[in-house]
């Protein structure tokens, strides 16, 4: 948990400082990644309300039976095209691309820190999913601790592996591509689906269909991330006609540099950890959700919400329920 004294946030500027033609008034780029097939560039800034600090050590330490650190780690916003309007679900897929090349690059490189277990990104959209900033951006956090449904998921997958010596994710894409219940989209080597224990209506996982750890080192050891892209904004645009607000998070492995010197430090991640997505959509603004138990609520069964969400257009490459082929194995 972080708990810090929040400062009221400023009022909107009469200018927003990450579009075009206003670079005098936004702060210095951390990173910046031209684009391939336009002018401009996707832009990496430090958050300018940022959860964590940069500098200095966690000094983890007891307080009675409590353990307190410093909020030592990195925030980053993500800018992900100059122009203001700009949206996923209807971007070009080339630049689509090169934003997750840029999330794999900016994760890559923090992960070099030691001092940081965790290093993520995720995106907010819409004002209920509590977006700060209205310029479209994702956010980038590195922590020096694994959060706790990350630490469950690991530990899991674990589990799941030293029990059947497979890994769960291949095990439930291959069920759900069989069944064809809950799946939503599906490529060469990516498959969207509603998953069947779903937290909330319409949640969504993009999970690649070989088998992969870590979605920085899979991206760049491929090359390119075109057919990723692809089902994103696809499954984005789908989404987007049944709610405009949402959570995306990337799951991906955790630093194992950070505690090379423990003997047996998550040995088995390669095998056992399978990176996907997680896309949480807002479709109700009260639950029956008891998050003191964990225990969810979900309104709308994922078969039904899959089949909705199937038959929706996805802008310009619809995918008819017909083009769903499902290997029976």
């Amino acid at each position: 948990m972080l708990i810090g004294d929040a400062e009221p946030a400023p009022p909107s500027a009469p200018a927003c400082a990450y579009c075009t033609g206003n670079e005098g008034s936004s702060p210095q780029a951390i990173y910046s990644l031209p684009f391939e097939n336009r002018p401009g560039a996707i832009r990496v800034f430090a958050h300018p309300r940022p959860l964590y600090t940069i500098d200095g050590k966690a000094d983890r330490r007891a307080e009675g039976i409590y353990d307190k650190m410093r909020t030592v780690g990195a925030h980053e916003l993500i800018v992900e095209s100059p122009d203001h309007e700009s949206h996923l679900s209807r971007a070009d897929e080339h630049d689509i691309a090169h934003l997750l090349r840029c999330w794999a690059l900016r994760i890559d490189d923090l992960k070099k820190d030691l001092r940081f277990k965790y290093v993520t990104v995720f995106k907010n959209q819409g004002d209920v999913a509590g977006q700060e900033i209205k310029h479209p951006h994702s956010e980038l956090t590195a922590s020096p601790f694994i959060p706790r449904r990350i630490l469950y998921e690991l530990r899991s997958s674990q589990e799941y592996y030293s029990r059947k010596e497979r890994c769960v994710l291949c095990d439930i894409g291959r069920q759900e591509e069989q069944q064809g219940l809950r799946v939503v989209d599906i490529s060469g080597n990516f498959l969207a689906l509603c998953p069947f224990a779903s937290r909330v209506p319409y949640e969504l996982w993009i999970v690649p269909r070989y088998h992969h750890s870590s979605f920085e080192a899979d991206l760049l050891s491929r090359g390119e991330a075109m057919e990723l892209a692809g089902i994103l904004r696809r499954c984005l645009a789908r989404l987007e006609q049944v709610t405009d607000a949402y959570h995306l998070v990337l799951h991906t492995s955790p630093n194992t540099n950070s505690r090379r010197e423990v003997p047996g430090y998550w040995a088995t991640l390669e095998e056992d950890y399978h990176w996907h997505i997680e896309i949480l959509p807002i479709t109700q603004t009260q639950t029956k959700s008891y998050s003191i138990k964990e225990a969810y609520y979900c309104s709308t069964s994922p078969e039904s919400a899959a089949a909705r969400l199937k038959d929706l257009p996805s802008s310009r490459d619809p995918l008819s329920q017909r083009s769903l082929e499902f290997q029976r194995k």
